[in-house]
């Protein structure tokens, strides 16, 4: 019998008068049928997953090349961009806590709590993400309209991110089915990773954007690469315009095919908590520090590889117009394997899963840094690391879920909580990786770097090599032994999930119960 039934049938029966009740004669009971588990169709998924692209699209696109045309073709000065790089990054990471704020104290709409952000911001954030690509007339100043840009298509696209990032707690209150959604999510955001890096780097490396030999080259001979510069800036001006439109038409599939989902007992749920101690509760929720914690060193260390990557290949290996098909054969890789991962932690356990994909890549790196320049070698590095990339794109997202899930069993009567959860795990890591590469690009000014240069000195080769592989390895062992730590195994997730379906379905018959008493005094 569901809690508070037997109760409200007898105070209802009570009410009546006794001539109605003869004697012998009990109480209708009304039959509740047990509620059917909605299980997401393939299609529902898909159009869930889609809405992912966008984000990785942008910030491929952005993570990959913008640092080489801030200093090669916008020929900004590498002090100047580095502030671009960490103010941009730093600025996105702050915007996602104050997005998720707002996001909390939003109303429920028609459309839901979350969908209203993603279809609003997305037609200012492919017009700001389109000015970034342009190279204005003007060079006084040239700082200012890359920092006020970038920093508005990162508060824009921050207010499509967080509520999808949020959104995989609403599609769906069976954990089975938040996974599985999860990996469809997973495979499409990495072929957005490699559709943003095959748009833009194919589209690029076909303008022909020549180097100058001598730093000290004449005037005539900075003249004459003038058109081709222009030619070079129309391409990523082509990139851009793509790249919009596909955002445009992920949204667009996201808000038609994906419906939010209230959980029973969030529904009873009269009184909004406050954010700040939203935030105060969620920060001393141990495994969520602890998960936090471990994949801010595991993130920092792809996000310098990512950054880095395109000079790293230019310079330091030569591979001045290879470098564009090197990341298509990670970020392949990455994709082709992505499957393969969610079957491993199914079968394995999440965390075996992070100790054995994101370790992996430790041994390519150690590779990169020992070998001399060789373009079969280095594709072949290219398409094994792409499987730690695809480990390191699942896992955080995956494992996320679980955290919340342990979070509701201890605050059961708390909600409202999960962008906090999402908008604080990508504030850390994105805060951290402006600090890296606003760094990185200093360093590269201090060792002497050359704007459009053919060739770099020593040093900057060395610390290039540095940045893309011994400060990731160093980076990716640290995290792993902060995982250690992580107490959420594959037995304390079964348990959480027996409890929160426990819970469901108490909230479930306690919501029912009220209707089931009129019922009774109708049929009475």
């Amino acid at each position: 019998m569901a809690k508070g039934e037997g109760a409200e049938s007898g105070s209802a029966a009570g009410l009546l008068p006794t001539s109605i009740l003869q004697a012998g004669e009990r109480p209708v009971q009304v039959k509740k049928e047990p509620k059917k588990k909605k299980q997401l169709s393939v299609c529902n998924k898909l159009c869930y997953a889609v809405g992912g692209a966008p984000y990785q699209v942008t910030g491929c696109a952005l993570g990959f090349f913008l640092q080489i045309y801030l200093l090669d073709v916008a020929q900004v000065d590498p002090f100047s961009a580095s502030i671009i790089l960490f103010v941009g990054r730093a600025w996105d990471a702050i915007t996602d806590p104050l997005v998720g704020f707002c996001i909390s104290k939003s109303p429920w709409t028609r459309l839901g709590r979350l969908m209203p952000w993603i279809i609003f911001s997305t037609p200012l954030a492919i017009i700001a993400y389109f000015l970034i690509w342009f190279v204005p007339d003007f060079h006084q100043g040239q700082t200012l309209w890359y920092l006020l840009f970038y920093c508005l298509f990162e508060t824009l696209v921050t207010c499509f991110h967080v509520p999808y990032s949020a959104l995989t707690m609403f599609i769906s209150t069976e954990q089975s089915e938040r996974d599985s959604a999860t990996a469809y999510r997973m495979t499409v955001e990495v072929l957005g990773t490699v559709l943003g890096t095959a748009i833009q780097g194919q589209i690029v490396g076909q303008a022909d954007s020549p180097c100058i030999p001598d730093a000290n080259a004449s005037t005539v001979n900075r003249t004459q690469s003038s058109t081709s510069i222009k030619e070079t800036q129309n391409a990523y001006l082509l990139a851009a315009g793509v790249i919009a439109s596909i955002y445009v038409i992920c949204a667009v599939i996201l808000t038609l095919g994906v419906r939010e989902q209230r959980e029973s007992y969030e529904t009873q749920q009269t009184k909004q908590m406050p954010f700040f101690r939203g935030l105060r509760l969620v920060m001393s929720h141990g495994p969520y520090i602890k998960l936090i914690a471990g994949f801010l060193f595991t993130s920092l260390a792809f996000m310098l590889v990512e950054g880095n990557f395109a000079l790293f290949c230019t310079y330091t290996l030569g591979f001045r117009n290879e470098f564009q098909n090197l990341l298509l054969a990670i970020m392949f890789s990455a994709t082709v394997t992505i499957p393969i991962w969610q079957w491993f932690l199914t079968r394995f356990g999440k965390k075996t899963a992070v100790y054995v994909g994101i370790s992996s890549a430790v041994p390519f790196l150690i590779l990169v840094a020992l070998m001399e320049s060789n373009l079969i070698v280095t594709y072949v590095v290219a398409v094994a690391a792409g499987i730690s990339v695809a480990a390191a794109f699942l896992l955080p997202w995956s494992m996320l879920p679980d955290v919340i899930d342990d979070f509701h069993l201890k605050q059961p009567h708390i909600h409202g909580t999960e962008p906090i959860f999402f908008s604080f795990y990508v504030f850390f890591t994105k805060f951290a990786s402006g600090v890296s590469l606003g760094i990185s690009t200093l360093s590269l000014d201090f060792t002497g770097y050359q704007t459009r240069g053919c060739s770099q000195p020593a040093r900057v080769k060395f610390t290039l090599k540095m940045l893309v592989t011994m400060a990731p390895i160093v980076l990716i062992l640290i995290g792993l032994l902060l995982f250690k730590l992580y107490p959420i195994n594959e037995e304390k997730r079964r348990q959480n999930k027996k409890a929160l379906q426990a819970l469901r379905e108490e909230a479930s018959s306690s919501g029912c119960s009220d209707t089931d008493s009129t019922e009774l005094a109708s049929i009475l």
